[in-house]
């Protein structure tokens, strides 16, 4: 990604705006193509997972200054409240509250949950006061923050989120005619709801020999059907892992380009294919449920799971003002879209916290205090705090702030 030609050296210094240079993570479960053909370059052969924009400490983006990269996270040390802004200080200390992802996935990823706020505060307390290295393989809470996270597609996008009613999980597993299921099918018939799920779910992450293979072949011989199809995908994707049997209980999902998911905190779920605009509290607090080789605490899981959560509802952007908006019952993000077309006004997009401005489709350009920098597909620009700033262009621009966001003048 080559650096803004239109950014003067007074304005570098002047903190307007800044293209991020951003990392792509080679996740095995990773589409080899979704991301290049986004960004319109030639793929490289090897997974390209997720591109982060952020300043998040495992894989910060970065900015040029007197064209030596900086890592956003340290630029935001040096001076916070210019960057970020008093409120966002105040509200969330001197980090960047949330990070931006493009997900690009070919393979299901791992069952998982994250933690509500009070959950990763105790948590990493408790791991810390044991001594558990942050980097230990078996560590479940490697911060203090809780990681709510929302999904937009612009392919479409497939997906496990929440769980389903006890009757139609049970008649799931009814229609793979699997003897050694039907214990588990008559507790989510005749157990009260929420007892039935946690019953069933707790067995499931230590099942007994051979349901593993039964529920495989099962599904192999039930396969045509959208549902059962994304079950036996899991199964041959993940040959022998007890997460088929969580994932069996979760709630099968199709999102259209455009459309959205929330995740809260408890709420188990697993993305299976597409490309989308993930975004996320900053945090790497992560529970895994299975279909991974990661570290799996059962016990810890079944604490922060909330198994009478209702289910997720696919979502679709509100027209606030300009631009159509996302809602997330969160302070820590804000993702709303831009759309763009050639001729119309300038968009202002001046607020009083930090964003991340993402071009995924046409050609953009974000003026800043008399300069400019074209953005594409792929491309995103760092804005601080009351930086006056507007978007020109076609396509489709997606903004991230903070929930606590104010327009400026």
């Amino acid at each position: 990604m080559a650096p803004c030609p239109h950014l003067t050296r007074k304005a570098l210094q002047e903190m307007v705006m800044d293209l991020l240079h951003n990392t792509v993570q080679p996740y095995d479960w990773g589409s080899r193509t979704l991301l290049p053909e986004l960004m319109g370059v030639p793929p490289t052969g090897a997974p390209q997972a997720e591109l982060w924009m952020g300043a998040h400490p495992a894989a910060p983006s970065r900015v040029l200054r007197d064209g030596v990269p900086v890592p956003l996270d340290r630029l935001i040390a040096e001076d916070p409240e210019r960057e970020l802004g008093a409120v966002t200080v105040r509200r969330f200390g001197p980090r960047l509250p949330f990070l931006l992802k493009l997900l690009a996935a070919e393979a299901p990823l791992s069952v998982q949950v994250h933690p509500d706020l009070a959950q990763a505060q105790a948590g990493f307390a408790r791991e810390n006061a044991l001594g558990v290295p942050l980097d230990a393989p078996d560590r479940n809470y490697r911060d203090d923050q809780h990681k709510p996270e929302m999904i937009v597609a612009l392919t479409p996008f497939r997906g496990l989120c929440g769980f389903r009613s006890p009757a139609d999980t049970a008649d799931l597993l009814d229609s793979l005619k699997v003897p050694e299921l039907r214990p588990y099918i008559e507790t989510l018939r005749v157990v009260p709801e929420r007892q039935a799920l946690a019953e069933v779910f707790r067995a499931f992450l230590r099942p007994p020999a051979g349901l593993l293979d039964a529920v495989a072949q099962g599904l192999a011989a039930a396969a045509g059907e959208a549902p059962v199809t994304a079950y036996d995908r899991i199964a041959r994707a993940h040959p022998g892992d007890p997460g088929l049997l969580s994932a069996l209980m979760l709630r099968y999902v199709e999102l259209s380009p455009g459309e959205a998911l929330f995740i809260g905190a408890g709420v188990p779920h697993a993305y299976l294919s597409g490309l989308g605009v993930e975004i996320m509290a900053s945090s790497d607090n992560v529970l895994r449920c299975g279909l991974t080789s990661k570290y799996v605490d059962a016990e810890e899981l079944t604490r922060v799971v909330r198994f009478d959560e209702p289910p997720a509802r696919v979502l679709v952007p509100r027209k606030q003002g300009d631009e159509d908006a996302y809602p997330a019952p969160v302070d820590d993000f804000r993702l709303s879209r831009y759309r763009l077309r050639a001729g119309e006004p300038r968009r202002r997009v001046t607020l009083d916290a930090p964003q991340i401005l993402l071009c995924a489709s046409g050609t953009t350009t974000v003026f800043s205090s008399g300069d400019s920098c074209v953005i594409d597909p792929g491309q995103a620009v760092y804005v601080p705090a009351g930086t006056e700033a507007g978007l020109e262009g076609t396509g489709t621009v997606f903004r991230a702030t903070t929930g606590t966001a104010q327009r400026v003048g």
